[in-house]
């Protein structure tokens, strides 16, 4: 072999658990050859993901959700930046050991560089973990009241999160997936709102992303059966989380008034959802 140039892992022998080490070593010598910034491997009979850093982002990006929460002054919608580069992997590495060690379902951490890292699968025995905007949709087809079930489980998922004194961080339902074993784990951690922001505004977030993402879902459905899940869940917050939704709500409500038009886009569609929900469940 020359100099500079990966090699294929080794194989393990049959039946051995992939150690420390090998996963290290599957790391070093495959993230060279991985074109993608995220792809999914076989390696000791498991699935596993490898991440590369990919270039740092710049900060051009924030400067409207920035400008947006200083005209509603609502400070739990200023923007978290996500770094990108190597300080992305080891801001997400460090989250997931974090949530992990909250006996929280995350994926493993396998091995580490600064450039790259290699994650567990929160799938297993074959079968694959099934990401809740997935389901949500097969639901929503269904009937409300099997779409609300479903967003159910996700109000609970991150209601879990917060009982043990921790909060997400784009709490959206693509980032929350129903293990084989009926569990709900949670992937995607780039950014540390905890870097900028206090507990209490991490956790409102948390509430505000997930239902950024699901509210044109709940709201063609049935928003006045969905209101009774979302406080029954909400009663387990703290005060201050709350008061924050509380005065979210109130300060967004003009939003409601958005275009509701499809060439406005669906980010517009979605904030107008969003503010629909919350002016119904928080009073006018």
């Amino acid at each position: 072999m020359r100099k500079g140039t990966a090699s294929a892992p080794a194989p393990l022998e049959a039946d051995a658990p992939p150690q420390a080490e090998d996963y290290a070593e599957f790391l070093r010598l495959m993230l060279p050859q991985q074109t993608k910034a995220v792809s999914s491997h076989r390696f000791g009979g498991q699935r596993v993901w490898l991440k590369k850093a990919g270039p740092r982002h710049g900060q051009a990006r924030y400067r409207l959700l920035a400008a947006i929460s200083g005209v509603l002054r609502l400070d739990v919608l200023s923007p978290v930046p996500n770094p990108g580069g190597e300080a992305a992997i080891e801001i997400e590495a460090r989250r997931l050991r974090q949530l992990g060690d909250a006996g929280l379902r995350v994926p493993a951490v396998l091995a580490q560089q600064t450039d790259g890292m290699l994650i567990s699968d929160l799938g297993e025995s074959g079968r694959p973990a099934v990401v809740l905007q997935e389901r949500l949709d097969h639901a929503a087809a269904a009937g409300p009241a099997a779409l609300l079930a479903v967003w159910r489980e996700g109000l609970d998922a991150i209601a879990l999160v917060h009982s043990r004194d921790a909060y997400l961080s784009q709490a959206f339902d693509r980032n929350l997936v129903l293990c084989p074993d009926g569990v709900i784990g949670y992937i995607d951690f780039e950014d540390d709102p905890g870097e900028t922001l206090p507990l209490p505004e991490c956790q409102t977030r948390d509430w505000l992303s997930y239902l950024h993402s699901t509210a044109m879902l709940v709201d063609a459905a049935s928003p006045h059966a969905a209101a009774q899940h979302w406080h029954a869940v909400l009663a387990d917050a703290s005060d201050e989380v709350r008061d924050r939704l509380t005065v979210a709500a109130r300060r967004m409500r003009w939003l409601r008034h958005l275009p509701s038009g499809r060439r406005w886009g669906r980010d517009t569609q979605r904030v107008r959802a969003v503010a629909s929900l919350l002016a119904r469940w928080y009073g006018r």
